[in-house]
């Protein structure tokens, strides 16, 4: 692709390093910043900065934060008897999207995947097996990891790590989704939708 400028150029090959856009959307969304005003330009590149110069990771649970601790961890409203284990912030996000959930969390930071070369000693597990140890209100950890191959490898070794502690490992249910057609759903899925029944309210 012929560019009129060499900055458009190096913009657009930053920009199409991101995640899900291509060099036809980078060069769409660096054109469509050319038009704005230098102001948005600069709130983008200035809130941009900040995001890689202040952004922390909780001190507690490893979720991104502002602060070394994180507002769910020193919040007085949440349920300190339990700890949900997740994968990434991502999931942190879409389990408080429930409003269902009132406990703290732990971010692995990933799971265990020798594939790619990332072990136990990669990820915060042994630093939960420690807040575990120091934290004697904690009676449940709730493992809500991906129905993976890697995730059910993640949960397994968690599980095998903290059973000599005094506190109950659950994991979230699994099954058909909400709105899904049972024709459609694959037999693992089904099956374990069978077996984790429960009673009709």
């Amino acid at each position: 692709m012929e560019y009129p400028s060499k900055l458009i150029e190096e913009a657009v090959n930053q920009v199409s390093k991101l995640p899900g856009i291509g060099k036809k959307t980078a060069l769409r969304l660096v054109l469509h910043l050319i038009k704005q005003n230098e102001q948005t330009t600069f709130a983008l590149t200035e809130a941009l900065n900040n995001l890689r110069s202040k952004i922390r990771f909780c001190t507690h649970c490893h979720n991104i934060s502002d602060t070394e601790v994180c507002s769910i961890c020193n919040s007085h409203k949440r349920d300190k008897n339990i700890i949900c284990v997740v994968e990434d912030t991502k999931d942190v996000m879409a389990i408080e999207n429930t409003a269902q959930y009132t406990g703290l969390y732990h971010v692995l930071g990933g799971v265990i995947s020798p594939m790619n070369g990332v072990g136990p000693a990669d990820l915060k597990i042994e630093a939960l097996v420690k807040r575990l140890d120091n934290r004697a209100e904690v009676k449940e950890v709730i493992l809500a990891l991906s129905p993976t191959m890697e995730g059910d490898t993640t949960a397994f070794y968690i599980n095998k790590r903290i059973k000599d502690l005094s506190v109950k490992v659950s994991v979230i249910a699994r099954g058909v989704p909400v709105g899904g057609d049972l024709e459609y759903a694959d037999e693992i899925t089904l099956g374990r939708s069978i077996l984790s029944r429960t009673l009709f309210n």
